[in-house]
């Protein structure tokens, strides 16, 4: 009869719902995506997780590294429905929070024969060791876009 007790106490155990996970620190936002939808989404997220306290570090690699040029392409800056806000618009936003990071992936400017001053003020171009110990960071989150 113990037994049985014990055992049924056990499986209770593996019953119980999931503990949620603290709130991440950092959300890291890795953005490739072409598409302006995407892009403004993943701002709008990004933004929302800011709001609620979440410092935010974003990286910006391929085509959407186009949103952080100062002569940036009309699909970055385009406004989009229902806000008519745009990815680049509410990008800007989140590079100056204050503690927030944007950045180009450390392969985007070569890859265009361009360097710094073609971006905007608040985004630098990353640096692949301080990004992936960004990524590995105890408390930091990702989303990939």
């Amino acid at each position: 009869m113990k037994k049985l007790a014990i055992a049924a106490i056990s499986a209770l155990g593996l019953c119980t719902p999931a503990v949620a996970q603290d709130k991440p620190g950092t959300l890291v936002t890795i953005l490739t995506a072409p598409e302006p939808q995407t892009q403004l989404m993943a701002m709008v997220l990004a933004m929302q997780a800011a709001k609620q306290g979440v410092a935010q570090h974003v990286l910006l690699c391929g085509p959407a590294g186009d949103l952080a040029l100062k002569e940036a392409p009309e699909s970055a800056t385009a406004p989009q429905p229902p806000k008519d806000m745009s990815p680049q618009g509410l990008m800007k936003k989140i590079a100056a929070m204050p503690g927030a990071k944007v950045e180009v992936c450390a392969i985007y400017l070569p890859g265009r024969g361009a360097d710094p001053s073609v971006l905007l003020d608040g985004v630098s171009v990353a640096k692949p060791p301080a990004m992936a110990s960004a990524m590995i960071a105890p408390g930091a989150r990702i989303a990939s876009y």
